[in-house]
């Protein structure tokens, strides 16, 4: 690990945080990346839930339709506050540019689960896709880490609710193959 990154909740000392404007401003930033994209994928899902996905067989732990915006609005909260955190902690979009890849590459998995299973209707494929979703997330998480704990452990509650979204998708696909 290079000495210019932190291993606890914060910058280390090396690394010159940002100004506070530029700090707001990137926040405001990661937020609008997160939620453009947390709206393409609802603008996928949404004409499809009262016609497909209310005629499929589902498990019983589904939750009711109303948690789930409820829910991905927190963690889309959450992710954009996790990626301003790793981008403060590493000084700069450069030195955070690797890390911040594996945030952007896990978004474009997240929206591309929301076209898979709700615009092609396909949960075997959404299986697939969401499987790799989760290897990207616990990536993110450990090159979070890299620069910021806190920025890490902010993402476990995406994680923990990907892995219930994997076993929604696999009981999904299994109760209607």
């Amino acid at each position: 690990m290079n000495g210019n990154r932190s291993v606890g909740l914060g910058a280390s000392p090396a690394v010159k945080a940002p100004g506070t404007s530029l700090s707001i401003a990137m926040l405001f930033v990661f937020l609008a990346i997160v939620f453009g994209c947390a709206a393409a994928g609802g603008a996928v899902t949404v004409g499809n839930i009262d016609n497909w996905y209310a005629g499929i067989a589902k498990p019983a732990l589904t939750p009711a339709n109303w948690v789930f915006p409820i829910v991905w609005n927190f963690l889309f909260f959450l992710m954009g506050v996790s990626a301003w955190l790793a981008w403060r902690a590493a000084g700069s979009i450069n030195a955070a540019g690797g890390a911040l890849s594996l945030f952007i590459a896990q978004l474009m998995l997240n929206f591309a689960w929301s076209v898979i299973f709700f615009g092609l209707h396909n949960p075997g494929l959404a299986l697939i896709e969401v499987i790799v979703l989760d290897a990207a997330i616990v990536a993110t998480i450990w090159s979070f880490r890299q620069h910021s704990l806190l920025a890490a452990l902010i993402l476990v509650p995406y994680l923990a609710w990907s892995l219930f979204a994997t076993y929604l998708t696999l009981a999904v696909w299994l109760l209607n193959r």
